[in-house]
C-alpha cells in the first residue's frame, strides 16, 4: 500500500509540474455574448458577420456600423527557468556531493581478489576442551 501511495504521488507531482511548465493558447470568437467557436491550437473562425459590417446606400456613403463580433485570446506562458544554478554553492555543499559522489561510486567496485589476511596461520592445537572444563557454554 504503501509502494502504491508514492507513485500516485509522483506520478500527481509530475502531473503539476508538467502543467506549469507548458504554453497554452486558447483563442475565443463571440457573436454578442454567445460563444461561437473556441480553440486551442490554432486561431478561431468568425462567424461570417464581418461581411455585413459595411452596408452602402444609393448615394455610395459608406455607414460603418460596431461589430458586434469579438475575439479573445487567452494566452499562459510556461515557466522555463528550472535549471539548477551549480556556481553558487557552497564549501559545506561541495563537500557533501563530492562524499557522496565517492561513496555511491565505491559502492559496487568490488576487490579483484578475495583477501583472506590468516591464511598462512594455522589454528592452535587443541589440548583440553576449555568449554567442556569450565563448563561455560555460548548459546
Amino acid at each position: 500500500m504503501k509502494s502504491f501511495s508514492h507513485k500516485i504521488l509522483a506520478i500527481s507531482l509530475a502531473i503539476l509540474v508538467f502543467l506549469t511548465t507548458t504554453s497554452f493558447q486558447m483563442d475565443m470568437h463571440y457573436c454578442g455574448d454567445t460563444l461561437v467557436d473556441f480553440s486551442l491550437f490554432h486561431g478561431t473562425s468568425s462567424c461570417g458577420m464581418e461581411k455585413h459590417q459595411q452596408s452602402k446606400t444609393d448615394c455610395d456613403i459608406e455607414i460603418s456600423k460596431k461589430s458586434c463580433c469579438s475575439d479573445q485570446q487567452i494566452v499562459n506562458k510556461g515557466q522555463d527557468n528550472f535549471k539548477a544554478s551549480f556556481d553558487n554553492l557552497t564549501f559545506e555543499q561541495q563537500t557533501f556531493i563530492a562524499s557522496f559522489f565517492y561513496s555511491y561510486l565505491n559502492l559496487y567496485n568490488s576487490l579483484e581478489e578475495k583477501i583472506i589476511p590468516f591464511k598462512d596461520y594455522t589454528p592452535p592445537l587443541i589440548i583440553k576442551d576449555v568449554q567442556k572444563l569450565h563448563e561455560t557454554y555460548l548459546i
